[in-house]
Order: C-alpha cells, then structure tokens, then sequence
C-alpha cells in the first residue's frame, strides 16, 4: 500500500472551517471582554481595565510593592507605558515609587493605603461584572474546559516565549 503524501513543513496549515470560526469568536471575545470590564470600571471607580489590574497585581504582592520591571511583564506591558501609568496613579495619591532597598538600580511601585481602599471599594463591581460576563453563561464543565483551555495555551505562550 503506498504511503500518504504528507504536506510539506513549507505549506501553511490552513484553519479549517470550525478552526476559522472557534478562532473569529475567540479573537473576539479577548478583544471585547477587557473593553466591556474597562468601562464598568471607568463608571464606577474612575480606573481604566489595566489600572485596576496594576493596583490588584500589587494589592497581592509582600507589603503591596512590586519591582516595575515585574509589574510591567504582569500587565503585559512595555516598561515606559507602565511609568506613564505608575505617574498618573501616583498623582491620584494611588501608588508611590521607592528605589529597591536591595538594588538601587530597581524601583518599585507601592500600593498606597489610599490605592487599597479605592480598590478595595472597586473590586465587589468589577467582580460582579465578571460574574455576569463570564461565570453566570458557562456551567461547570465549561467553565473546567475554559481553565484546562487557558493553561494550555499560556503554557504554549510560555514555551514560545523561552525560545526567543
């Protein structure tokens, strides 16, 4: 019996049908959800989407402080526009920078207690709107799927990531 052809490592792999459409929702979904938390958050609580994930990052950090090199890979962020952020949120009384007492060569972004309690006051809307958006339509076998799904693929972001 001859062997099948395989398709050469020089072709592309084209998403087939269900692929392009489950990728269409998925992009989708990645783009409008931090939108649509963005502006429950901006209503209530005067913070864009990524601030209040900034002040949440450092809330759950040893005594609120993060090294900005840190916070910018946890916010997905370049480190200039993280500085930009940090000096809007320190003008807001919200966070305060202070040079690494280990390192000079390092800062870190403190939570102020005034950051706390604005956050503090803004998690129980933000988590309602999660709630709504995301926890309250799937069940939980979905919601399993959803988890199992997302380490997967942040497993494969992180193995990508190594290599560069």
């Amino acid at each position: 019996m001859p062997e099948k052809p395989q398709p050469s490592n020089d072709q592309p792999r084209w998403l087939t049908p269900a692929e392009r459409e489950t990728w269409q929702q998925f992009a989708m979904m990645l783009h409008r959800l931090p939108a649509a938390l963005g502006v429950q958050l901006q209503q209530d609580a005067d913070l864009s989407y990524i601030e209040y994930y900034v002040l949440a990052g450092l809330s759950d950090q040893p005594e609120h402080r993060m090294r900005m090199g840190d916070l910018a890979v946890l916010a997905n962020s370049e480190q200039s526009r993280l500085s930009h952020m940090i000096s809007r949120l320190e003008r807001r009384g919200f966070v305060r920078r202070e040079p690494d007492p280990t390192n000079g060569r390092y800062t870190h972004a403190i939570l102020t207690e005034a950051g706390h309690a604005h956050l503090t006051e803004a998690a129980p809307g933000h988590v309602a709107r999660v709630r709504d958006l995301v926890f309250d339509v799937l069940d939980p076998a979905e919601l399993d799927n959803l988890r199992t799904a997302a380490e997967k693929i942040s497993e494969r972001i992180d193995h990508w990531e190594q290599r560069k």
